[in-house]
């Protein structure tokens, strides 16, 4: 059944009803309505600055919050009924405030607007959010680290170009990657700081007229700082787009680790084995065992790049403040936490239940790996690393020119070559 207009929170100046399908076009409450806590939260500080302001009584200021309460009790029950006319968490929160507890209801919106609280519920969100998956890449650091620790005298072949390139540790393969992640994170604090800055009171665009105390919002909604210029604050999504660039690097260093994990379990490497937990079977072939749970991981980097990617699109050719096409925000925010949130648990079970087979990987060692080792014994005698590299090489190409490894030929050989 289509909705009043006069029911809605812009509906005063419209006359009949919207068209059904541009309502729901319009309508954002399929996906917003995961932040109804942080719009509760949000109204519950919001309803205090406007009693200090004696913009309501402190009885309509009692009612509001026990009502902001009830709803909050419903949401977390799942028994919260979402109704044709809710086109937005915000509209869904106040109509059913106004069921609860009647006219009062119609003051929490004074001096506020769905421009300023939106923005105010992304931000309350996205802090919580962050701080959920610190604890997850922290979690796979703790994991990759402890790894690293016990199994720290295992050697296998280091590769540079796919080639292999000098022996080193499994534990220096594996600390590799931890110390991107550790970036990641260290990254996230950052953003969590540009994030954690409170626009509520700034209105549509040009702030409120009435006495609101940010500073008292500021305090109740825990934010270290307050936005400068009101039409900055409701229009600008910077703190998104950084969120999603984050995003799209921190799986980008997850996926080359899934992919340098892919090539180790092949039969051709067989340097390790993937726990049956993270792997699958070939619906045809008997003997496969599939290493799903790396190749999901690397295509949730193409997926969170999209995510990103498209959003900047969305944002590069508006005007200034607020404009509808900001409500592209919402879903691409919430996609790249699920998102992260998963990728970095996954990895954290693949990466403590792996096994390694450690005689295979030294096994791929071999005496040409340390050709450089050759040229830096060189050096110690005092030859130039430019001479030393070259007659390194010579010695490689006369290993393989007499078909043996390079720790087989001998001395004459070798004096040959140089008389170091």
């Amino acid at each position: 059944m289509a909705t009043s207009e006069g029911n809605k929170l812009w509906g005063g100046r419209f006359v009949g009803d919207i068209d059904p399908i541009m309502e729901k076009f319009n309508a954002s409450i399929a996906y917003d309505q995961r932040m109804w806590d942080a719009d509760v939260r949000g109204s519950k500080a919001y309803v205090k600055a406007l009693e200090r302001a004696k913009l309501v009584s402190t009885d309509e200021m009692n009612q509001i919050l026990h009502g902001m309460d009830q709803i909050s009790e419903e949401w977390s029950k799942g028994v919260f009924v979402i109704k044709p006319g809710d086109e937005d968490v915000h509209t869904a929160n106040e109509r059913r405030l106004k069921e609860l507890i009647g006219s009062p209801a119609g003051k929490l919106h004074t001096g506020r607007s769905r421009n300023d609280q939106v923005v105010t519920d992304m931000r309350l969100w996205l802090r919580d959010a962050i701080t959920t998956l610190t604890e997850n890449a922290l979690q796979l650091v703790s994991t990759m680290v402890e790894r690293a620790a016990v199994e720290i005298d295992v050697l296998f072949p280091g590769y540079t170009h796919m080639q292999r390139a000098q022996p080193i540790r499994w534990s220096h393969w594996i600390l590799s990657h931890a110390v991107a992640l550790s970036r990641d994170v260290d990254r996230l604090q950052e953003i969590k700081k540009r994030v954690n800055v409170l626009p509520l009171g700034s209105g549509a665009i040009a702030g409120t007229p009435f006495n609101i105390d940010r500073e008292l919002l500021q305090k109740e909604l825990a934010f270290e700082d307050i936005s400068l210029n009101s039409m900055d604050a409701t229009g600008q999504r910077d703190f998104v787009a950084e969120f999603l660039f984050w995003a799209s690097l921190c799986v980008t260093h997850l996926s080359k680790m899934a992919e340098d994990l892919l090539l180790y379990s092949t039969k051709e490497f067989s340097f390790i084995t993937l726990s049956d937990a993270y792997s699958t079977g070939s619906s045809l072939m008997p003997q496969k065992k599939n290493a799903d749970s790396l190749e999901l991981i690397r295509s949730k980097a193409g997926r969170v790049f999209g995510r990103c990617s498209g959003f900047m699109m969305t944002m590069k050719g508006l005007p200034s403040t607020y404009n509808k096409d900001l409500q592209e925000d919402k879903e691409a925010m919430f996609d790249c936490f699920d998102t992260v949130h998963a990728v970095l648990q996954v990895t954290s079970g693949v990466m403590s239940t792996l096994q390694i087979n450690q005689s295979v990987m030294e096994a791929a060692l071999s005496p040409d790996m340390l050709a450089t080792d050759l040229a830096y014994y060189l050096v110690r005698k005092g030859m130039p690393f430019r001479e030393a590299h070259g007659v390194s090489g010579k010695a490689v190409f006369m290993a393989e020119s007499k078909n043996v490894t390079l720790n087989h030929l001998t001395v004459e050989d070798l004096s040959a070559l140089s008389q170091e």
